[in-house]
């Protein structure tokens, strides 16, 4: 065995441009494959990521403008969402609409504790925010429906912004009174700050309506709905909400821009088919880079075959056996592919360590906050090992076909050629 391989040495040597044509292939093809797959699991991750956040069949309605005329008004009529169409989708869709919340938004606040204080926004949310959008709490409870139905001065807050007014020790400052403005609020929980999204505080929205002069402005609606398992069934009870919350407000009933609805379930329905022609389109690509290296090895092979005719000719002359002559091509063949496949692996890898520490923990404004959109963009061990030997297996099955038809000549035949 140590024979062929100082054969196989000599032979790489003398044959420089021509082994590292090979290897480049071999190498080219695995690193792509990696790196693809690398870039494409960090989109993946980083859209599931979104949507792990948040509870998949739940929905949020947002008041939008009017685009066609109705009952002597013009088209272009902004709506408001109102506490009467919160009213309508809690009574009148029970066999679909489970937790039924709003959320309301009152910016330039000023929450304070002695001389330490924060400004932020607060937003006025329901009992079922927090099972909606998935938020952890570190101390205390959040918004229930009591301090809904009592409107109380109560506020939720972030570890961070506790910190903030409590530098010494944040949780002490569970069951605090702070001011919020003017008024006295009382910290009946801590939230845990993701880092992602705006950093509100948070309390009931009939609070904020009633402290803040904001009337029956409900600012949007949040609830959770069961029994709509497709698009279907989704887009038709879309439809007929809409229309009963047109109707409220004096809108065509057919018009789709007079409320604008974020249909979480149908959303992750559309990722998910988003996301499997992604994972299709790059191993398609991947697979077809991949089968340019077995292409470059196999023709390689038929190249190094043709030059060594006359040698293979000799050595059957002096008595050498096809096995052994097989034997040394395919041999050859594998410690080639293993040898530069593996270095595009390395590389492939490190690329995709590269591209995580570059973006993977990035930021990007979504309009509602800031969100990471690609996150961890690497690719299993196991994912790379195993492309790597289908290369090598390919490259071997490439190399024997030339090989086999190399130990069948005859020597009279070699030396002649």
């Amino acid at each position: 065995m140590r024979d062929i391989f100082t054969e196989i040495w000599a032979t790489a040597r003398n044959n420089k441009l021509r082994t590292v044509l090979t290897g480049f292939a071999v190498a080219w093809g695995i690193f792509m494959l990696i790196t693809l797959l690398g870039a494409g699991n960090g989109l993946i991750h980083g859209i599931t990521q979104q949507s792990e956040g948040r509870l998949a069949n739940s929905m949020v309605v947002y008041g939008g403008t009017t685009s066609i005329p109705y009952n002597g008004l013009k088209e272009g009529r902004y709506i408001r969402v109102k506490n009467s169409d919160i009213n309508i989708t809690a009574t009148e869709f029970p066999g679909v609409i489970d937790d039924v919340g709003a959320m309301l938004y009152q910016g330039n606040i000023t929450i304070s504790n002695g001389a330490n204080y924060i400004s932020t926004y607060i937003a006025g949310v329901g009992s079922n925010h927090n099972k909606i959008n998935k938020i952890e709490m570190l101390l205390g409870r959040y918004i229930n429906q009591i301090d809904i139905d009592q409107r109380r001065k109560v506020l939720v807050i972030s570890n961070k912004q506790a910190e903030e007014l409590n530098p010494k020790n944040w949780r002490d400052m569970l069951g605090k009174y702070v001011k919020v403005n003017s008024f006295a609020f009382r910290v009946v929980g801590i939230f845990k700050d993701e880092e992602n999204g705006r950093a509100d505080a948070f309390s009931s929205y009939t609070t904020i309506q009633t402290i803040f002069n904001r009337g029956d402005d409900a600012g949007r609606i949040e609830f959770t709905f069961h029994g709509l398992p497709d698009e279907a069934s989704n887009e038709a009870f879309e439809n007929l909400y809409r229309t009963r919350l047109n109707v409220n407000h004096q809108a065509a009933p057919e018009d789709q821009s007079s409320f604008w609805l974020w249909n979480r379930f149908t959303q992750n329905l559309q990722m998910q088919d988003g996301m499997a022609i992604i994972r299709t389109f790059l191993w398609v690509v991947g697979l077809f880079t991949l089968l340019s290296g077995i292409v470059g090895v196999g023709n390689i092979m038929l190249i190094t075959v043709k030059e060594r005719t006359r040698e293979f000719g000799i050595r059957k002359a002096i008595g050498a056996k096809p096995w052994s002559i097989l034997k040394m091509i395919i041999i050859e063949s594998v410690i080639i592919t293993t040898f530069f496949g593996y270095i595009g692996m390395f590389l492939g890898v490190v690329a995709t360590e590269i591209m995580d520490r570059q973006f993977g923990h990035s930021e990007f404004d979504m309009g509602w906050g800031s969100e990471s959109i690609f996150v961890n963009p690497t690719v299993d061990i196991s994912t790379c090992i195993e492309a790597t030997l289908v290369l090598v297996i390919a490259g071997t099955i490439a190399g024997l076909i030339p090989s086999i038809k190399a130990a069948r000549i005859r020597p009279i035949n070699a030396l002649n050629g």
